[in-house]
């Protein structure tokens, strides 16, 4: 009988968890002896799995570690383990297994059926298509897609191990930039020499002595620290309860009240999506016209003022950025705008920014314009003060260890130096080889022809998902897939190989994204389900196919390199007790509680400068005047978005989205705790009552939401929460087309837009987007997205032997390059695990100097180890 999840819940080991509907055991349970507990972690939290006969019944919290675990952790953890959507066996689509040598008929993706076949096939056929990619195209050709990394927690991810394979036989193209931070990434280390979305916050402990008031925009700690990149604990929530209870105000300048302002008791201030800039800008003119600006501050740390000035003032263009003009546009009363302004004048304010309000167009200008008011307001560098980008993600605020963590395999130096914006792959794949800028350098897209997906959902994460679907339709002949589970990009690829998840494979994590206070043991709980193999497997037998195992394996098991990678860290238990008992504890320096964000630099400019040309923040850039970028000004200002509430037509509305609160971006939806974020199956769209009513829309309606890029149906949920004129889509649905076209899941890249913010970061703009919507009547059928597709058997079998695999292999093999440097292996190990590797050119050494500040704690390296990556980045960067 094939082991679904249905099947699973009705047999007698899971017979209390159906029972009683509850996956969750108590810490100090004690188990009957047939039932084992297995330390683990993800992204949602560590935990012990409780194991039954080798079936995995229940997920135990770690209480003393994580004191909020979460229901994706406490049952959706097991839902998705045995859901139905498991890809148990190696698949090709049915015309890449019937005439591999021939046309794969690509239209027919996402619509033709599937083929069980076995590993030798599947993997024969995988390396086939590689090397004749190569061998027609060159590996330019071979684009990367897994840019994300977050299929788990463990430092081995698929797209690391991805990297490593494809840099030994000659490399590959791959994705710039990221779609969480993308535009302030690439602009902040011009204006304060740092990336800042990724930088360690003021320590809690300072916040809690000084601030009195802290202004949220476009932020949400609450929901978005619910999981982290590497394994949630949880523990900002006491901070913020903390600071409440001391009396620190709390302002939220947002369309919609999050739970984070119903937790602290946020005043609610709602402005038009996408105007974020006008406000700051109207702040720091006001300032400046009532003498509150900090003229001190601004002539000791700063740089440009001069030339902004004439921008607030009206010099460049007649129009002055009063209150009163920036209330035309954000929507809110001058009057307010002032009141805002002169707040963080006259108490210590901490202003937290979140990732959201970037992703826009011109997204590069809104974290720009927050640094420029905090510094004419004389704030940055001060003990609770200042602004800060990351204070919603990885426990901002939690003080670093400074200790080194367990590092995974290296990827090693990309032989290609191709590259594509994430936002720009449907464009690279219409527009092959196009010129375009980024960060001031002259660059052309990747020519791809063969699409390699580990560890990411493609279609999930890319704007315009109709355009996609067809530039990878007219453009690409392969498409091959790792993936454990039935979403979009597997039902949309040819070759799909199933992994394992996180549960059935050996890895090793650390705790917190900034704190690295803590190290987790990944261990395996079960055994694979199905056929599944792990990547490290499947790119090991790519690897033996292509004549580079050894050096992609140096030897080891996957155990062997976890092993190793614990004794390189700076942790003081011996392995055997660290992966018996599943974590091990780092102590943090008291000093580390006294942490200021840029504290350094304001306490002595001079011997601390910022790592900008300047050595100070920099209002204006003369090195973004010199790259004229399209649509990115050299200082911050209000430029239009191409879409927003003040050039919409009637009927329109602003479509947001957030991420959702019961997933990881696309990671749940396929597991029961996804009905949180369901009516009827389909995702919900949060719709102001006014809005509705006007439509005649009731809650619980299925609703038609429509743009000219695309259709969706989602289920209406009525709300006070989101204010008239907005309504919201949490990101990640899969996607299911019906007869239509329409997404009948409610997947929100049917309506964004993969328009870049700018020719500087051309980063995505995916919250500028406007769409109708209305009461959908004509729904085809219930949501099918979480269904396997349609999978035959076909008695075709492949001659292994007409694909001339020996001569095709030996035709690309790839000349290996010289030893990798200890610097250049901690870099490619370390610090390229959030996403595909950077170019040590992609940075002048100065910018490298800034990005490492905070790039050198996450990556938890220690002194001597930051010395060898930052020799290495000398010698590599951009000159």
């Amino acid at each position: 009988m094939t082991l679904s999840r249905r099947n699973f819940l009705k047999g007698s080991v899971a017979t209390a968890i159906a029972a009683n509907g509850l996956t969750l055991f108590p810490a100090g349970k004690v188990f009957a002896s047939d039932t084992i507990t297995i330390p683990s972690a993800t992204h949602y939290g560590p935990f012990k799995a409780v194991v039954k006969s080798g079936t995995l019944i229940g997920v135990q919290p770690i209480n003393d570690v994580d004191p909020f675990p979460t229901e994706m952790l406490t049952k959706g953890v097991l839902s998705r383990t045995y859901s139905d959507t498991r890809i148990k066996y190696p698949m090709v689509r049915k015309s890449l297994l019937e005439d591999p040598l021939g046309d794969h008929n690509p239209h027919l993706r996402g619509k033709e059926p599937f083929v069980r076949v076995d590993w030798d096939t599947a993997i024969a056929l995988t390396a086939f298509c590689i090397a004749r990619t190569v061998e027609k195209h060159g590996n330019e050709a071979l684009f990367s897609s897994s840019y994300g990394g977050w299929s788990h927690c463990g430092v081995n991810r698929p797209q690391t191990l991805q990297g490593r394979f494809f840099n030994l036989i000659g490399g590959q193209s791959i994705c710039a930039g990221d779609y969480s931070a993308g535009a302030s990434e690439v602009i902040l280390p011009h204006v304060i020499g740092d990336m800042e979305v990724y930088s360690p916050q003021t320590a809690w402990e300072i916040v809690e002595k000084n601030t009195e008031a802290v202004l949220f925009i476009g932020c949400d700690p609450w929901k978005t620290n619910r999981v982290e990149f590497r394994v949630a604990d949880h523990s900002m929530q006491k901070h913020w309860e903390a600071f409440k209870a001391k009396g620190i105000k709390f302002i939220s300048i947002n369309p919609q009240q999050t739970q984070t302002d119903k937790a602290v008791g946020s005043e609610m201030i709602n402005i038009r999506p996408n105007t974020d800039t006008a406000l700051f800008t109207a702040m720091s003119y006001h300032l400046y016209k009532t003498g509150q600006h900090d003229k001190a501050y601004i002539d000791k740390y700063t740089v440009g003022f001069d030339k902004y000035l004439a921008y607030l003032i009206g010099d460049e263009d007649g129009v002055a950025k009063t209150p009163e003009w920036a209330e035309e546009i954000t929507g809110l009363p001058a009057a307010k705008i002032k009141e805002l302004a002169e707040l963080c004048v006259t108490k210590r304010t901490q202003i937290a920014a979140g990732w959201a309000l970037q992703r826009a167009d011109h997204g590069e200008m809104i974290h720009w314009s927050i640094i420029n008011f905090a510094a004419i307001a004389g704030k940055i560098g001060k003990p609770g003060e200042g602004a800060g980008f990351s204070w919603h993600y990885g426990n901002g605020g939690m003080p670093a260890s400074g200790k080194r963590m367990p590092i995974g395999l290296s990827q090693g130096r990309n032989p290609i130096t191709k590259t594509c914006p994430v936002v720009m792959v449907s464009d690279m794949l219409k527009n092959p080889g196009k010129a375009y800028t980024r960060d001031g350098s002259n660059l052309t897209l990747p020519k791809a022809k063969l699409i390699y997906n580990a560890g990411n959902n493609l279609l999930s994460h890319q704007q315009d998902t109709n355009e996609l679907i067809k530039a990878l339709n007219d453009n690409i002949d392969t498409i091959i897939c790792h993936e454990p589970w039935w979403c979009a990009t597997a039902k949309y690829s040819d070759i799909v190989l199933p992994t394992t998840t996180t549960l059935e494979r050996d890895d090793i994590s650390s705790g917190g994204t900034y704190s690295n206070n803590k190290i987790y043991a990944m261990r395996q709980v079960i055994e694979p389900v199905g056929e599944s193999l792990d990547d490290y497997e499947i790119f090991s037998r790519l690897a033996f196919m292509f004549n580079v195992h050894k050096e992609f394996t140096d030897g080891k098991t996957m155990y062997q390199h976890v092993k190793a990678s614990y004794e390189a860290s700076d942790a003081t238990e011996d392995f055997k007790t660290f992966w018996q008992n599943g974590i091990t504890h780092v102590s943090t320096p008291d000093a580390a509680n006294n942490f200021v964000r840029h504290g350094d630099f304001y306490a002595d400019p001079d011997k601390n400068p910022l790592h900008t040309p300047s050595g100070k923040i920099e209002l204006y850039s003369e090195t973004l005047a010199g790259f004229k970028a399209k649509d990115c000004p050299p200082m911050p200002q209000w430029i239009p978005p191409f879409e927003w509430l003040g050039n919409a037509k009637k009927g329109q509305v602003h479509v947001l989205s957030p991420h959702p609160w019961m997933r990881l971006h696309s990671q749940m939806a396929n597991a029961d705790v996804n009905s949180y974020e369901s009516v009827d199956g389909r995702q919900i769209v949060l719709i102001n009552k006014q809005d509705a009513e006007e439509r005649g829309v009731k809650d619980g309606d299925v609703v038609e939401v429509y743009n000219d890029r695309g259709t969706l149906l989602a289920g209406a949920r009525i709300t006070d929460e989101a204010m008239p004129g907005v309504i919201y889509i949490h990101e990640g649905a899969w996607l299911q087309l019906d007869s239509k076209g329409r997404c009948n899941s409610g997947s929100i890249n049917m309506l964004t837009s993969s328009q870049p913010t700018s020719g500087l970061a051309q980063a995505t703009s995916a919250n500028t987007c406007l769409a109708y919507f209305k009461k959908c009547t004509d729904a085809e059928t219930p949501n099918q997205a979480y269904m396997p597709p349609k999978i035959v058997k076909s008695d075709f079998k492949v001659d292994i032997w007409s694909l001339q695999l020996g001569k095709r292999l030996k035709a690309v093999a790839a000349e290996q390059g010289p030893a990798q440097s200890p610097g250049e292996k901690l870099f490619y190990g370390s610090c390229t695990l959030c996403h595909a590797a950077p170019h040590p050119s992609d940075f002048t050494y100065k910018q490298w100097k800034g990005i490492t500040n905070s790039m050198f704690p996450r990556a938890g390296l220690n002194e001597k180890d930051r010395k060898l990556v930052l020799d290495f980045l000398k010698d590599n960067a951009k000159k």
